[in-house]
């Protein structure tokens, strides 16, 4: 029987479908590559009003005070001096559930920042673990359905999901830690948050270096067991904005600390895995944590619409002394992130309060949806022009990136890059306890056993064969919890 080709909404026949173009193997994405727009477009817009991720949710204001120097790698003036401080906003969420849904599901935390500085506003928007399921943007919109409904029962689908990760093994570390008692927290004050994408500094003398943010909380990670969380979502749906609104209330303000690791581009020459694969962490014990500063979350907004439901955080917002990198997850972001917001709340959302900066705004935008402001009055619309005073300050221009290849292409995005397993075999050989070892099993064999009939053999084997890659006691326990006769 012909197979059907695949085609993009206008009928083109296509056929990368999930690598997007970039220049060389590591470097960034090429905006001619119009199949990742159509996709990440089309995905942006699949759901009204509500988020299409993330949309469970809660926040806080607060505040971010630097406590150790890092002017060495970065010119970021909220940065430049022991004692600077800003007002932060942050909102944590459940990635994969609609607004009703439960805050214990078994799901990544989302956990956005952001800092109002003198410079504009600075988003560090992650999550509370520090990797992620694919590392390439095209794939990310056929992720999220798997975490959505099935398109015929409208339920969730056990069977959607794990067919999806028994496809691509590159999601196995961010489902170890999925599956760990790390994949139901006890509260949001009792997570880590990531910015996961290895992002870049530059300083001074405009060096750049590459970076990975981490904002590790003071009160410790506490988790829930799989049957505690059960337990509680039958309890109390909303126990983790109960739990963050009540305990600033009570003033127990909930803190974390920043640190940071860095790594120089010679190193990330030498590295044993592509640096810019949000699927990897660089080891803690080749690039160390940097201290940074602490954030400190103290005031619950008065209007939960106004601020948590209206803010709107995107990766692309970063402000001098901070910058990107060639993670291809993060370039998508750059594109999705503000594209989601304008057709969500519209193209005018960052003069909504909460996003609004501190600083002042020029610029010849105008018009739109629910434009709130003085419309720039009756000032020039159009630049240059002779009659206005706003001109580009040349000292926030940043330095030149000298890329590697010269060659643009639709690069497999594992072609020599295809060790999806290391990283987990550690996770759960060196990191996990043997209690949370125990838990972590039990919680896949929970899961999987509700993969469906149809070819529930042949999804279970491709995974049972990843898991057996990663670590041995796991696949044969797992498979055996299963009732299945694993032949590796």
């Amino acid at each position: 029987m012909a197979k059907k080709k695949l085609t993009t909404a206008s009928g083109i026949p296509y056929t990368e479908n999930e690598n997007s173009m970039t220049v060389g193997p590591q470097g960034p994405i090429l905006l001619q590559d119009f199949i990742l727009h159509e996709k990440m477009a089309h995905f942006n817009r699949e759901r009204i009003p509500e988020r299409v991720v993330h949309a469970k949710g809660t926040g806080a204001f607060g505040k971010f005070t630097v406590t150790h120097d890092i002017t060495k790698y970065t010119k970021a003036k909220l940065l430049s001096k022991i004692g600077n401080e800003c007002r932060v906003f942050v909102r944590f969420s459940t990635v994969g559930g609609e607004k009703g849904s439960a805050d214990t599901e078994r799901d990544p935390r989302g956990f956005a920042m952001k800092f109002y500085t003198e410079d504009g506003n600075w988003d560090l928007v992650g999550n509370n673990t520090p990797v992620f399921f694919i590392k390439d943007p095209k794939k990310f919109g056929d992720f999220i359905h798997t975490q959505k409904r099935d398109p015929r029962t409208n339920l969730k689908s056990p069977t959607m999901m794990w067919d999806f990760w028994s496809l691509n093994p590159e999601s196995l570390h961010q489902v170890m830690i999925l599956f760990s008692d790390r994949g139901t927290p006890y509260s949001y004050r009792h997570v880590n948050g990531y910015g996961s994408h290895t992002f870049s500094l530059i300083n001074a003398k405009n060096e750049r270096i590459w970076v990975k943010f981490h904002v590790k909380t003071l009160q410790g990670i506490k988790t829930f067991t799989g049957p505690e969380a059960e337990a509680m979502k039958a309890k109390d749906m909303d126990w983790a904005q109960r739990d963050l609104v009540e305990a600033i209330e009570r003033k127990e303000f909930p803190k974390w600390v920043m640190k940071i690791q860095t790594m120089t581009n010679e190193q990330a020459k030498k590295f044993r895995w592509n640096p810019f694969d949000l699927t990897k962490i660089w080891p803690h014990t080749e690039f160390p944590l940097i201290d940074v500063g602490i954030m400190e979350l103290n005031e619950i907004p008065s209007n939960y619409f106004r601020d948590v439901e209206q803010s709107a955080f995107e990766p692309a917002h970063v402000v001098d002394g901070i910058g990107y990198s060639y993670d291809k997850m993060l370039q998508g972001r750059l594109l999705s992130y503000p594209d989601t917001h304008r057709y969500r709340l519209g193209v005018n959302y960052e003069q909504i309060p909460v996003n609004r900066p501190i600083n002042q705004v020029n610029n010849y935008e105008r018009d739109g949806h629910m434009r709130v402001d003085s419309n720039g009055d009756d000032k020039p619309n159009y630049s240059p022009n002779s009659f206005d005073d706003i001109a580009a300050d040349e000292s926030y221009k940043a330095p030149a990136q000298k890329l590697d290849s010269d060659m643009a292409y639709w690069f497999d995005r594992n072609e020599n890059d295809d060790d999806h397993f290391t990283q987990p075999g550690w996770l759960f050989r060196k990191v996990m306890t043997d209690d949370q070892r125990q838990n972590t099993i039990h919680n896949f064999v929970s899961s999987m056993s509700k993969i469906g009939t149809h070819k529930r053999e042949e999804i279970i084997n491709r995974q049972l064969g990843y898991f057996y890659k990663a670590d041995i006691e796991l696949a044969l326990k797992v498979a055996e919890g299963l009732g299945i006769d694993f032949k590796p």
